[in-house]
């Protein structure tokens, strides 16, 4: 009689679909991958989470409350804006450069080309980075509205050059470019919101 099935660690499955998936993306990630990096036959990965798409949008989610949390994490803790941008961009490189997790972020780079039948993955990525586009753009609206930057800045321009900036590092950091030279380029950066802030 055969014996039941060995226990697994649901979070830490999870936790290794969440590095593949960020390591080769949606697609580059096949099933197989899956077996060998979780050590589970596939019946058993479709058991525990559902279809492929179903543990990909799970591992997202693990990205985005734990590594990828340093926006929510900037948002609460920073005082002012112009505090806000230079360390969310900061964190964002001492996360994508790690030397233990995969390079940039899980989420600029795991689905930004699909096959037609993975559209919905390529959308839902998506708004997530739109939504994160919006976050930044909302809290530079707020510090106009708090007056810590001055009543004449363009809150929209603003945001939308710090986040195609937030994930150009993405694409930087899987490059391989160093770390310090992606510093360098946030102090080169950070002048264009300088020129806005209130010294009231």
């Amino acid at each position: 009689m055969a014996g039941r099935p060995r226990e697994f660690d649901r979070a830490q499955a999870l936790q290794k679909a969440r590095d593949a998936f960020w390591m080769r993306g949606y697609e580059g990630t096949s099933m197989a991958d899956l077996v060998s990096m979780l050590g589970l036959a596939s019946a058993r990965i479709y058991a525990a989470f559902g279809s492929k798409e179903d543990l990909f949008r799970e591992a997202v989610v693990l990205y985005e409350t734990s590594e990828g949390s340093f926006a929510t994490s900037a948002l609460a803790e920073e005082p002012t804006a112009r505090r806000f941008v230079e360390r969310l961009l900061r964190d964002a490189i001492d996360i994508y450069t790690r030397p233990d997790l995969p390079k940039g972020c899980m989420v600029v780079s795991a689905a930004t080309n699909c096959a037609t039948e993975n559209d919905n993955v390529l959308h839902w990525l998506a708004e997530r980075r739109l939504a994160r586009n919006a976050l930044i753009v909302e809290r530079l609206k707020k510090g106009v509205r708090d007056g810590d930057l001055k009543p004449n800045t363009d809150p929209e321009a603003l945001g939308d050059y710090y986040t195609t900036l937030l994930f150009g590092l993405s694409v930087q950091a899987r490059d391989g470019v160093p770390k310090k030279r992606l510093h360098d380029l946030i102090t080169v950066a950070m002048p264009a919101l300088d020129g806005f802030v209130s010294q009231a």
